[in-house]
């Protein structure tokens, strides 16, 4: 596997440079929740017709930062964005939450803020 770090600021056009239609395929939106209130974003991608090649980018950001959408870039990534709104409590551009928890759900379960 390979990790890239990038910033909030870059991480569209490092995306966009990239992400290949007909050669990768976007695994998902991940969340990992780090100490001092921050929480590393993933974009995890996989190459077609190859054995376990990942490339996953990924920042590590406060939680009060907002993420920026790469809807445009990769349409099905709305659900992963929704998920991470849900699950850590960050904000994602244009996705709002609801979509895996009740109202009455325990809220940001994933979170590890202090």
């Amino acid at each position: 596997m390979i990790k890239i770090e990038v910033s909030l600021e870059n991480v569209i056009d490092k995306i966009k440079e990239f992400y290949k239609e007909k050669e990768w395929h976007f695994l998902t939106l991940n969340g990992v929740s780090l100490e001092d209130n921050k929480v590393e974003i993933q974009w995890i991608f996989s190459k077609y017709e190859a054995m376990d090649e990942v490339v996953t980018f990924y920042a590590k950001i406060n939680y009060d930062e907002i993420v920026p959408s790469i809807v445009d870039i990769i349409p099905s990534a709305i659900i992963s964005q929704r998920e991470i709104v849900d699950m850590f409590g960050v904000q994602v551009e244009g996705s709002s939450k609801g979509l895996y928890l009740d109202e009455d759900s325990l809220q940001t379960p994933l979170a590890c803020k202090s």
